[in-house]
């Protein structure tokens, strides 16, 4: 163990490949225990670490990290945003590169301020605490990028049950202090006491949660909703050619009219690639349709606003024809897929900084859940499903939670298993069902344990038919959000702070 400490080498190849073990802790590869696994091996890098040491150590983990997790965002420059490849390879090594910096700040702040030489059971909240910090952060610095949080690697694991109490964020921070506790009992030099004391803390930690499971947080609020979800499976490169519009139009028109009546009926984001007030005649047709069934049509559409001063705003919507009502405009917007930061340098060096829709506007806050035959459903467009404190606003009001996206952008990658897994975390979060539509996969149903009930495979045209339950009640995350995580958090830290000081 003291040849790894001591040779820097060692370090510069354990730390990417911990960060990989994440990486394959999460979907689609879903090895659970690699998650403890990988933060154990970090802090042990970083046991002997100088300050300037750790930084690179943490950067290097972070790399490791998003290089293998996140890599399909070559994809969406390369495949679709017309890059050549050394280009494309270049941004998404930078992107990359920059992601990390978060794991650097991390590992820095720790050996720098929080690490103790004596104590070191002290170590493992101080280091936990970070860790969970810095996935918050990451989630909110520059419109975040909340992807790869190590809890999403316990939706089929023991600690699936934490996720109701305190939402993904809870299952990160134990994990966290698993890993330290971990190197303590096996890799230190410790005595029967202090063994004794970590010995108990691990299975109290994971076997405590494993009872929450299937612990029933919320309950029906009605009779189960049959539903319909279409995939329409219309690649990409076509989805924006007005010379397609109207084929693509006729399909989801005869997709609907040809399947089974159903109370909901669920259309991908965009699905219907024209301005809503454009499109005004069609979906007017639509809605007569729905209310013959006794259907809610819901879809998504772009919306143009047009200001008393002439400004016009575009948005990523969502509407609902037939038994429902109600408008959705996107909030959270995707960088360069939404909207491109310093846009008046950007636009026009590449065609992958002017790609179709690229120009919305972020949508108003406070509004409120969609209406669909007597029930109030939570939206979420594409990207919004990732932000947990996000979701959790919208999730309190309503009695399920529904999300549209169109992942065609991420092609044949691990992405839109990633995104699926963090959609169904949601659901676990908020203990309601979940209907997730797509344009080409995967389309699924989620009950309120997370668990997939069913499913459209990628890359098929196909009607998905199942039943859904609206659910009452709040689940304590629902309820409190992540105020008291964030209390014990800011409570862990000061302590450790205050024995540093002291020694």
């Amino acid at each position: 163990m003291q040849f790894i400490l001591h040779k820097r080498w060692i370090h510069h190849l354990l730390a990417p490949l911990a960060g990989c073990l994440l990486t394959l802790s999460l979907a689609p590869f879903d090895l659970w225990p690699l998650a403890p696994l990988s933060i154990a091996l970090l802090y042990l890098l970083l046991q002997e670490a100088t300050s300037r040491q750790a930084l690179l150590t943490g950067w290097l983990f972070g790399f490791g990290l998003f290089a293998s997790g996140a890599s399909w965002v070559y994809v969406s420059i390369h495949d679709y945003g017309a890059a050549p490849p050394l280009l494309a390879g270049f941004l998404t090594l930078l992107f990359v590169a920059a992601l990390a910096l978060f794991h650097a700040l991390q590992a820095w702040l720790w050996v720098r301020y929080l690490r103790h030489p004596e104590h070191r059971l002290l170590n493992v909240p101080a280091f936990a605490v970070l860790w969970v910090a810095m996935e918050a952060f990451r989630g909110w610095f520059l419109t975040g990028f909340p992807w790869l949080y190590a809890g999403y690697s316990q939706l089929e694991g023991p600690l699936a049950g934490l996720a109701p109490l305190g939402g993904v964020w809870l299952i990160s921070l134990v994990l966290a202090m698993s890993g330290p506790l971990l190197v303590q009992l096996f890799c230190h030099r410790l005595s029967r006491r202090q063994t004794l004391t970590r010995a108990l803390l691990l299975p109290l930690l994971w076997l405590g949660s494993m009872p929450l499971h299937q612990h029933e947080w919320t309950r029906p609020a009605g009779q189960p909703l049959s539903v319909s979800v279409f995939q329409g499976n219309i690649e990409q490169n076509l989805k924006w050619d007005p010379d397609q519009l109207a084929a693509q139009l006729d399909l989801y028109r005869e997709m609907t009219l040809d399947a089974a009546t159903a109370d909901i009926l669920l259309w991908p984001e965009t699905a219907v690639p024209l301005f809503q007030d454009s499109a005004r005649p069609w979906l007017d047709f639509m809605h007569e349709r729905a209310l013959e069934r006794g259907s809610a049509l819901i879809t998504g559409i772009p919306v143009r606003h047009v200001a008393d001063d002439g400004r016009r705003s575009f948005y990523n919507g969502i509407t609902v024809l037939g038994e429902g009502s109600g408008d959705y405009l996107k909030q959270k917007l995707v960088p360069f897929g939404e909207y491109v930061p310093l846009q008046d340098w950007l636009r026009g060096l590449i065609e992958f900084f002017d790609l179709p829709m690229s120009d919305f506007a972020r949508g108003p806050a406070g509004q409120p859940p969609l209406q669909a035959r007597g029930h109030s459903i939570a939206p979420y467009i594409c990207y919004e499903v990732v932000y947990p404190e996000f979701a959790t606003r919208l999730a309190a009001q309503s009695e399920i939670l529904l999300t549209i996206s169109n992942d065609t952008w991420f092609g044949r990658s691990i992405g839109p298993l990633q995104h699926l897994q963090m959609a169904q975390m949601r659901a676990l979060e908020a203990g309601r069902w979940m209907i997730r539509g797509t344009n080409n996969g995967i389309s699924v149903l989620v009950n309120p344990f997370g668990q997939i009930t069913a499913e459209i495979p990628q890359f098929e045209q196909a009607v998905l038919h199942g039943q859904v339950v609206p659910m009452q009640g709040l689940t304590p995350y629902l309820r409190f959000g992540s105020w008291p995580l964030g209390i014990l958090c800011t409570l862990l830290l000061l302590f450790a702070i205050q024995q540093k000081r002291k020694h």
